[in-house]
């Protein structure tokens, strides 16, 4: 049986404003990132996070209601750290060339992390969407499609959603692997990635 999760329970119970408050947030996103690298989902408790953050279940409570608004949170940031990197890209640029850099970036981030990444992204189709993720998620498509255009291809927000895809493809595996030859999986994902957009 499938439960459903009121969208009201999947957001954080108050917005941490105060520098105090912010730094306590901060604490508990990295806290679930880390022990979802250490434990995977099954140690991915409240307790446990609240425990690797230094703060009491309460204190955690007052921010997240539960332990997927975490796992939403920590999207988030990490969909945000990509949008940055992405919009950092000059479109200008010819040497590097625009999609060389876009390649560069997403396999970085997927190798900065890579069991992270891949349990994000599990817990991402799990979740659903989010009123919060879905406006960075369509804004970093929106930047490919850019590249991708730049670059002289007829671009579509399909197409960008396939090229991220299928650079994931690439680097999730071998980065699971502890495979972490940046140069050679950049070199795989260019060749993927090229093989796509030469696909009428």
């Amino acid at each position: 049986m499938t439960t459903s999760v009121p969208p009201k329970a999947m957001n954080p119970r108050k917005t941490a404003r105060q520098g105090r408050s912010a730094a306590t947030v901060d604490a508990i996103v990295e806290a679930a990132a880390r022990i979802l690298e250490a434990a995977g989902p099954s140690g991915y408790t409240t307790n446990a996070i609240a425990q690797r953050a230094g703060v009491s279940v309460g204190s955690l409570y007052q921010y997240f209601p539960n332990k997927d608004a975490i796992t939403r949170a920590l999207i988030r940031r990490e969909l945000a750290i990509l949008e940055a990197q992405i919009a950092a890209i000059n479109i200008g640029s010819t040497n590097p060339s625009p999609l060389a850099r876009l390649i560069t970036v997403a396999v970085g981030q997927q190798l900065e992390r890579p069991r992270l990444a891949h349990i994000l992204e599990a817990e991402q189709e799990r979740l659903g969407a989010d009123a919060d993720i879905t406006p960075v998620y369509e804004r970093v498509v929106v930047m490919i499609c850019a590249i991708l255009q730049s670059a002289g291809f007829a671009a579509s927000c399909e197409l960008a959603q396939d090229i991220a895809s299928l650079i994931a493809t690439v680097v999730n595996p071998a980065a699971t692997r502890g495979d972490d030859d940046r140069a050679r999986l950049e070199m795989r994902a260019r060749a993927v990635v090229m093989a796509r957009l030469s696909t009428p």
